[in-house]
């Protein structure tokens, strides 16, 4: 098979292609950004897609967004999903036909790994038990995801006070605050919009909770 394969570990990637190629697949394009893999798979026409979830410029989603923003406009491109973490905002896509997520530190042998490239790329879902358990769990109950601090900062925003309250309250600094509550953003997958929209999105979620 043809792979385009994107991820931002210089290492892993050579390691990765090499693995690969090993197994009787042809890299066509081994890059480590977002714009780069968009790129690959518009030149290359890959069977398949192997790729990390946080890559530049923002080490957030690039890789992710990218791949299937790259579906829509090849439905069926299969992807192989190799990350260190569970992406919560994409659980419809993560379940498709054509789809695998793996969690790298748990991939125990080289085979297990080449047979997931196989199976996704026949069509199949391959997707990691703890992947599942992860995302069955945030369904139930996303606060808890939130560390003891995060809810801290949670149940004062849903207070009404200002992140310089927080603050004050919790006796650190504004920068702090605003780390924490990025972070509450991103656990409970609020979409990017203006702060002031997921704030009220994030106190909603903690009175649900």
């Amino acid at each position: 098979m043809r792979v385009v394969l994107a991820e931002d570990s210089v290492l892993l990637r050579e390691g990765l292609a090499g693995l690969l190629e090993r197994f009787g697949h042809t890299v066509a394009a081994a890059v480590g950004d977002a714009p780069a893999l968009t790129a690959a798979v518009a030149e290359h026409e890959p069977d398949i897609v192997v790729t990390d979830v946080r890559m530049p410029p923002g080490f957030t989603d690039e890789g992710l967004r990218a791949a299937f923003a790259l579906r829509a406009v090849r439905p069926g491109l299969p992807v192989l999903i190799l990350s260190q973490y569970v992406q919560q905002a994409y659980v419809a896509e993560i379940m498709g036909p054509g789809i695998g997520y793996l969690l790298k530190d748990r991939i125990g042998h080289v085979r297990e790994f080449a047979d997931a490239v196989e199976r996704v790329a026949a069509g199949g879902t391959v997707v990691d038990p703890e992947v599942v358990r992860q995302l069955l769990a945030h369904r139930r109950d996303p606060l808890r995801r939130l560390t003891p601090r995060e809810r801290e900062v949670l149940a004062l925003v849903a207070e009404g006070r200002s992140n310089a309250a927080v603050a004050r309250s919790l006796v650190v600094t504004e920068a702090a605050v605003a780390k924490h509550i990025a972070n509450i953003f991103a656990k409970l997958d609020l979409p990017l919009a203006g702060d002031d929209h997921r704030r009220v999105l994030a106190v909603l979620a903690y009175l649900r909770g």
